[in-house]
């Protein structure tokens, strides 16, 4: 987690309930539009976690760097197909 975000913990918690609300909401027809733009808006806010990652060892918490690298076109992969859905 970066460190320009205030109570990290806090954070990844807050998150991880938001990531689970917008995947339970873009099961339903009636707030699925609205949790793939939520679903979207995350993953790219998520881009800057990923780019944190790479500024160091300490950041990368022990992931190999290959892994981080492929994670930034996974998360384009992913916006796209959940914009897939959406239009």
């Amino acid at each position: 987690m970066p460190r320009a975000i205030p109570k990290p913990l806090l954070m990844v918690h807050l998150s991880g309930a938001a990531e689970i609300i917008l995947g339970v909401g873009a099961l339903f027809k009636e707030t699925r539009n609205i949790a793939l733009i939520g679903i979207i808006l995350m993953l790219i806010l998520f881009l800057w976690v990923h780019f944190y990652m790479l500024s160091g060892e300490k950041e990368a918490a022990g992931i190999p760097k290959i892994i981080l690298y492929l994670r930034i076109p996974l998360q384009f992969l992913l916006m796209y197909w959940a914009y897939s859905y959406w239009i």
